[in-house]
Order: C-alpha cells, then structure tokens, then sequence
C-alpha cells in the first residue's frame, strides 16, 4: 500500500529500515532500458516513512526558546536555545544566508519557537505545510530549513550526550574517506592537471574530480576541446593509482553525454556526475542505461518523491543529495534508505563552507556511502573547533566525536557574533 504525503515526510509508519542489505551492486546492464522494479516502490515508501530521530533517552521536554541568526566575520551562524539553557548552533552555506534571511525569520523561526525539539520531524512537517510554505519547494525553501535543524540537532545532540550522526542512524565508520575536487573550468588541459597534482599532494587523497563540459551548456565545452584532452591527460599523468571522478554540471544532451561517457569508461572513471540537464530525468536515464560506468546526479534535487523515481527507476545508479539544498540531514537520510533498498550508494554533495561537517556526519551513519565523499579545501579554519580535531590522514577525514555537531565550545564561537 502506498503511503500518503504525511507519512512520507512526518515519518507516521513505524517500519524500521534496520537491516536492509547495503552491498551496492553494479547496474545489470542487461536490464531492459526504461524497466522499473515492479515489487520497489512500497519497499520504499517503508524505507522513506520509517522515523529517523532517535533521542537517547531525552525524556523531559526541549522546549525551543529562541533561534537566531547571527554573523561573525564572513561566517552566518544560527543559533538555538531551550528554555531550559541548553544550546546548539550551525552555519550557513554562504553565500545563501545574504539573501535567504527574509525568509528564514519570517517564515521558518516561527514554526519552531515554542515547540518540543524532540518532536523535530513532525515540526519539519508542520512547517512545510503552514501558510503554503510548500509553494516555495527547493533550496530558498530547504536552506533556512537546514540551517534550523541542524542547530536543533546540534542541541539535542547535547543534551542526549550523542554526535548528530546517533540521532539519525547507527555510527558505522569513523573516518571517511575523500576525494579532492577541482572546480574549475578556466584551466587548459595541462593546467588541470598540474593544480589538481597539486591537491593530491597536498591532501594525500587518493581520487580526484573535476569538471568536464561548459556548465549548462547546450553540449559547448568551457574552451575549443577541453573536455577530449584532459579525460585522457588525467589517466595519463595521474596514473592508475588515482581515481577519478568527472562532473559535466547539466553540459550535455543524451547523445553528447554518452560520447564523454565512453571516454570516461576508458580511463576507468568512478562515476559520470550529472550529464544532462539536473531537471530531465528522463535524459539522464537515457545516459545511466546506455554507460556501464556509474552516473550519479541529485545536488539540484528538492523532491522526495522525484529521488524516489531516480531510484525505483533506476535513472541513476548514485544518488547526491546536497545537506543543504534538499532541506537537511532527515530528508537526506530519507533518500539514503531508499537508495540502500536498491542497493545504490549515497554520496552527499557540499554545497560550500561548513557543509563537510554534516557530510562526515552523515557519512558516519549511512550504511553505503560510495568510496569517496567530496573534499573541501580550506577545511582547516574550522578544524581546531572540534575536540580532538577533525584529522586528515591518508586521503581519509576523521568525523567529530562529541555531543552534537561536535563543537567543543559554543560561547567562544559566538563571541562577536552580531544579529542580523
């Protein structure tokens, strides 16, 4: 039986997704293009239904007193406090906070003061569905959403006494393992090559990515044959030691896609990242059916329901939700179980700054994560905010310990810090 809208999102069935087997394994390419997999679809809706929050014993009430958004330097902070004085914060994914603010204050704050952070879930219900927030579905919706639950989590985390990763799953790994990422697509082949050499060494990663195409392009590369240089280049001149990982940022028509992803095949690539337009699912199925290397796609996405035909369809063989832009770490945990039904990965796409914290948060509960999750370089400002710090160590990171977020002092971050 399929469940309703408010079972999907409020988490009403009480199913659990313990013990689904999460072995990925590889796409059959001799599946029938275009099949989905009939007996699926309730698997994953009692996947998807089943409540994420656990809260350690948390018996007495976490009434939420206030939320605020605060900046200190180049950094937007939320922060949350319970009538009782217990405290959590998060940051932003800048530069989303300069004009999202509107409407996190008016629109989602609101819904959360005066509320019983234990009863989270259904407050992220409650909120999407009040004053027809709903019309405003995709990420200046599902930012200041994010931005509010992980605070809440945060704080819950340390009053529970549990890291953000307990309160939504089972801890399955410690450290995570990375690949670095370029970016860039104002380098000639050559170019490519070396600065990413230069993040390898660096790092001590093991795998790279970088970006193929011209970006939403219409198939037109970011200068005269690019893309046909380096994807050879980089096998070359990295060697078979170091995998490799390519981003087309929504270049290509089906056609042009296939053709990248032939050469991508060659050189033995991880996965092709969204080939097509991110919107046309049905183009990047064309892709994911046609390659035998994996196509992942999902940073863009904002639908439950369009993740669930991704998977049940098999429209991509990886799914990447962003923390941020699909509304927080609930939601994403919810595409991670239905991902885990098909026995696919989840790789969460980093939408900037902060955001690598959740991601190894995440990562540290999320039973198939793929080989690699993304890097972000810079990271070492915020290192030292954790106790012990956050290590870098053989192209792996290592997930913060304590309570929550894992912070170790709240009143020192926020020193300075002024309301918006």
């Amino acid at each position: 039986m399929r469940v309703n809208r408010r079972g999907f999102l409020a988490g009403a069935l009480g199913a659990s997704a313990a013990g689904l087997n999460s072995t990925y394994q590889p796409k059959d390419q001799t599946k029938k293009a275009g099949s989905a997999i009939p007996d699926l679809h309730d698997d994953l809706d009692r996947a998807a239904a089943a409540p994420v929050l656990k809260l350690h014993g948390i018996k007495s009430p976490v009434i939420i007193d206030s939320i605020r958004l605060l900046k200190k330097d180049d950094e937007y902070l939320v922060h949350v406090r319970s009538r009782d004085g217990a405290e959590g914060v998060s940051l932003t994914n800048p530069p989303r906070a300069e004009y999202l603010d509107k409407i996190l204050k008016q629109l989602v704050i609101p819904s959360f003061v005066n509320k019983d952070a234990r009863d989270l879930e259904n407050l992220l219900w409650e909120f999407y569905r009040s004053r027809d927030n709903y019309k405003l579905y995709g990420l200046a919706l599902w930012s200041p959403q994010a931005w509010v639950e992980f605070a809440i989590l945060d704080m819950l985390g340390r009053v529970a006494g549990k890291p953000i990763g307990a309160l939504v799953g089972d801890i399955v790994r410690r450290d995570v393992a990375f690949y670095v990422a370029s970016g860039r697509r104002d380098t000639t082949p050559e170019q490519e090559v070396e600065y990413l050499q230069k993040l390898l060494a660096e790092t001590g990663a093991k795998a790279v990515k970088y970006r193929v195409g011209g970006r939403m392009s219409r198939n037109a590369d970011a200068m005269p044959g690019r893309t046909d240089k380096l994807i050879p280049l980089s096998r070359k001149t990295l060697g078979d030691s170091i995998d490799i990982h390519a981003d087309s940022n929504s270049s290509y028509d089906p056609a042009h896609a296939i053709k990248v992803g032939r050469m991508l095949e060659e050189i033995k690539a991880v996965y092709f990242e969204e080939p097509c337009q991110f919107d046309h699912l049905e183009e990047t199925k064309v892709v994911t059916d046609t390659l035998t290397i994996p196509v992942a796609a999902g940073e863009q996405e904002y639908s439950d329901w369009r993740f669930r035909w991704m998977i049940a369809n098999r429209g991509v063989d990886i799914v990447q939700p962003d923390l941020y832009y699909y509304g927080g770490m609930i939601r994403s945990v919810r595409v991670a179980r239905m991902a885990q039904v098909a026995k696919m990965p989840t790789i969460t796409h980093i939408s900037g700054g902060f955001g690598f914290v959740y991601m190894l948060h995440f990562a540290s509960c999320v039973p198939d994560i793929g080989k690699y999750q993304e890097y972000k370089m810079g990271f070492e400002k915020y290192a030292n905010w954790f106790d012990p710090a956050i290590k870098v160590k053989d192209g792996k990171m290592s997930v913060p310990s304590g309570p929550g977020v894992g912070i170790k002092d709240i009143a020192e971050l926020l020193k300075g810090a002024k309301e918006v």
